[in-house]
């Protein structure tokens, strides 16, 4: 037999049993079962799934036997990697159901992050548990309005069409996204909206408009019936907690209002905390070349902001970025060490941040410096945090897309005795998005 009859015979034994472990997934996805791969979420295809084995050197086979035994559990309200299973050795016997009570979300604002909050909750499997979007509040606006939100969360210029289905329904104003009924509420101050007149109770409402930041301002929010607990989408002033999931997300408590930081922040933070912690960061500086935003100008126009008014898609506009600050909100030792400025860029997605630091202990070479990266981002603590590209080909828009919250960049690290320059590619809008329902669901109390 040929080297490419024997290649050939192979993958279509894998092709069978990949197809066998979809089935598997589904059945315990229909459980509140999810289901990662080296804390990547498993997309149900067969060419995505081999490609994850093939990537990471696990067998599918040993995936598939682990798979069917959880079914065959009953197993429930689980979150499990099954990579990191496999290759620790777990048996279905090793894992045990968590908690996830019912918990009713309204999302208040419904622009980029809002939209991606959506299709990542309506792309779950339906589920009685959990996390539960009942409601999306918006300003009011004119005839037609509930068509042309229903379009934009159906269509995205970034990421594409939703995964799923999407319609409007007139009578109940309201958007079915996968068979699921949200109702759209519009309001121009959370004071107007009474929430348990749409059978919504103990809530947690997402601000993502940023018109409040202080605990007083998003107040308002708990102010309204039906309301329990507020997270802001940016990062908050005053005592309000800013947290990175992975991070400091044990501190939330009983707080009532938190934020969830900036997308930079959460993109810097867990690869300084892993520096921190092996080699001790004395200061540094970090700089953010960061996609447009909706709050820049098309072309040259007033804005209240220094040079954010000139035309966003044609020019590299300087400005400033609390993100650097924020991280002493997650990591107290780091406070007055880091500064850090921003470039706005030409591109609508997928930004950059270059991490100039002094460490009290010799880094080694890159390669060394790399190979601590990679390491952790392989564990079981920070895989669904930090992603590691080695690539000599890597370009932001490879990353778009990506639920990890930063893409470490090994080609580009330089490191020499205690000082080393490192790369963290980030999707500012999904990644972000990702820690932001991590952290409503540490403040709804589930525990998988």
């Amino acid at each position: 037999m040929t080297v490419f009859a024997n290649h050939l015979s192979s993958r279509k034994v894998q092709e069978t049993d990949a197809a066998a472990l979809i089935a598997a997934l589904s059945l315990l996805a229909a459980k509140e079962v999810q289901i990662s791969f080296f804390g990547q979420r498993v997309a149900l295809s067969v060419a995505q799934i081999l490609a994850l084995h093939d990537m990471h050197g696990v067998a599918i086979a040993d995936t598939l036997k682990l798979a069917q035994a959880l079914v065959e559990s009953g197993i429930s309200t689980a979150r499990i990697d099954l990579g990191q299973a496999v290759k620790a050795g777990k048996t279905a016997a090793d894992f045990k159901a968590g908690v996830a009570p019912a918990t009713d979300v309204v999302l208040y604002g419904f622009g980029r992050i809002g939209r991606i909050l959506a299709r990542l909750l309506m792309s779950r499997p339906a589920s009685e548990t959990g996390l539960q979007l009942k409601a999306i509040v918006v300003r009011p606006a004119g005839e037609g309005d509930l068509a042309k939100r229903a379009s934009l969360l159906e269509r995205d210029s970034v990421h594409g069409w939703f995964d799923g289905s999407v319609s409007v329904d007139e009578a109940n104003n309201g958007i079915i996204a996968n068979g699921r009924f949200i109702q759209m509420i519009y309001a121009a101050d959370p004071s107007e909206v009474d929430y348990t007149a749409y059978g919504i109770n103990n809530a947690i409402v997402i601000d993502n408009t940023g018109k409040w930041k202080d605990e007083a301002g998003l107040g308002k929010h708990l102010a309204s019936k039906g309301v329990a607990k507020v997270l802001l989408t940016a990062p908050a002033k005053g005592e309000v907690k800013n947290i990175v999931y992975g991070v400091n997300h044990q501190t939330i408590g009983d707080d009532t209002i938190v934020s969830a930081a900036s997308c930079t922040t959460n993109a810097i933070t867990p690869t300084l905390k892993v520096l921190h912690d092996e080699y001790g960061i004395i200061n540094g500086h970090m700089e953010t070349v960061h996609a447009f935003t909706n709050d820049q100008n098309l072309v040259d126009n007033h804005h209240k902001a220094d040079r954010r008014g000139r035309a966003a898609p044609l020019n590299m506009v300087m400005t400033s970025t609390g993100a650097a600050s924020a991280v002493a909100k997650a990591i107290p030792e780091l406070k007055g060490k880091l500064s850090g400025n921003a470039i706005r860029v030409p591109t609508p997605n997928v930004s950059l941040a270059i991490l100039n630091l002094n460490f009290e202990k010799a880094v080694g070479s890159a390669e060394a410096l790399n190979a601590f990266i990679k390491q952790a981002s392989q564990s079981l603590q920070w895989q669904e945090q930090i992603d590691y590209s080695d690539s000599p080909e890597a370009v932001s828009t490879d990353f778009v897309g990506s639920e990890k919250v930063a893409i470490f960049d090994a080609k580009a690290t330089i490191a020499t005795d205690n000082r080393a320059t490192l790369y963290v590619w980030y999707d500012n809008e999904m990644g972000y998005s990702t820690q932001v329902i991590r952290v409503t669901e540490e403040m709804a109390g589930i525990r998988y």
